[in-house]
């Protein structure tokens, strides 16, 4: 299936049911009164995180959605059936935005995470709703109201643990089929890679995270030259970045300057991704003679003036990559070990907001 990170749909609410205007009308009861049952409510439409999906594909065939309009109200007092919600599932990381306000009206990014996104019409009254001692046979009734309709921009970000990010041919997709199952293109050519391929790294049993390869960075990037730019929003809720760089060039470029254009549009594009945990990934390094690839490696580290961590790999021999993975997993569950005190006391809180207070009677 294409990978398709961006979508344009349009979601409309079901309307209210109308109420209706009856009166009760048997033998022997001359005097019934109004018995107009109100109308139903309209469904709503939600969208929900479905960790299955990871792409907007499907919408680019579907792009209308409706939810069902509610029934209108019946004699005797019967009141219409609310119409049925209607839910869309959308892959998490999705972003959900109003096009006419720019209001961001929702960010899915877990598991069955649920939200409303148009509300259905609220119903309409029945005329027994408008009986009175002074109005014993009303002849109004009210319609309901409309359902919201919304024109939404869908943004995907895909979900991941860590990043890729260099230039083209650094050896970014050579690295992610190295140490995963994912197979990206792997060619000789720049750009081989057109759209972000996941991949999942196993460390050992039950230990493993989620590794992203997007396309190729170039000088320029964040002003929309390449393709890297449009791809950047991937990296956004990553947690650590992989800076890989190619230590001998084809061109015999400067591996220094390589690092420092990346470094250049990472702050251009957005001052969160440019703070990101960023670790320097020396690669290509059999190119070298094997005598001289620790000095070589730590002389340009230094004229780099890099104080991060950093590592000298070649993505195709699986042992120089072996402690890279197992650093990156051990960073990962120290985050996923930070986070957790603030993940309960948020339950904490949100249990004392929903606490209510005995009944004094």
């Amino acid at each position: 299936m294409k990978f398709v990170d961006e979508a344009s749909i349009r979601v409309e609410a079901g309307d209210g049911g109308n109420g209706i205007v009856s009166f009760r009308r048997e033998r022997s009861i001359p005097f019934g009164g109004p018995n107009g049952g109100d109308g139903g409510d309209g469904g709503s439409v939600y969208v929900i995180g479905d960790r299955n999906l990871n792409t907007l594909a499907d919408f680019r065939f579907h792009r209308v959605f409706r939810a069902q309009r509610g029934e209108n109200g019946g004699s005797a007092n019967c009141r219409g059936a609310n119409g049925d919600d209607l839910t869309i599932a959308v892959p998490l990381g999705t972003r959900i935005e109003d096009q006419d306000t720019g209001e961001i009206l929702a960010e899915i990014t877990r598991a069955d995470e649920r939200v409303k996104i148009a509300q259905g019409g609220w119903h309409g009254l029945g005329n027994t709703r408008y009986k009175s001692s002074t109005n014993r046979a009303p002849r109004q009734c009210s319609d309901g109201t409309a359902g919201e309709q919304r024109d939404l921009r869908l943004e995907l970000s895909l979900m991941a643990d860590v990043g890729l990010l260099g230039l083209p041919n650094a050896g970014k997709s050579t690295l992610l089929s190295a140490v995963s199952a994912a197979r990206p293109k792997i060619a000789d050519y720049p750009f081989t890679t057109l759209f972000p391929q996941p991949g999942v790294v196993s460390v050992g049993p039950l230990r493993s995270f989620v590794m992203m390869d997007i396309p190729g960075l170039i000088r320029g990037a964040a002003e929309g030259a390449g393709l890297g730019v449009r791809f950047l929003k991937h990296l956004q809720r990553t947690r650590v970045l992989l800076h890989l760089v190619d230590v001998q060039p084809p061109d015999e470029s400067d591996p220094a300057e390589a690092v420092e254009a990346i470094a250049a549009e990472l702050a251009e594009h957005s001052d969160a991704l440019a703070d990101k945990p960023r670790w320097l990934v020396l690669n290509k390094i059999d190119q070298w003679p094997a005598e001289e690839r620790e000095a070589r490696a730590a002389a340009l580290v230094e004229r780099l003036g890099w104080d991060g961590p950093w590592y000298a790999i070649a993505a195709v021999q699986p042992d120089t990559t072996a402690a890279l993975c197992r650093d990156v997993m051990e960073e990962i569950e120290r985050m996923n070990a930070a986070e957790q005190p603030t993940a309960a006391a948020d339950a904490e809180i949100i249990e004392q907001e929903d606490y209510e207070p005995p009944s004094l009677s």
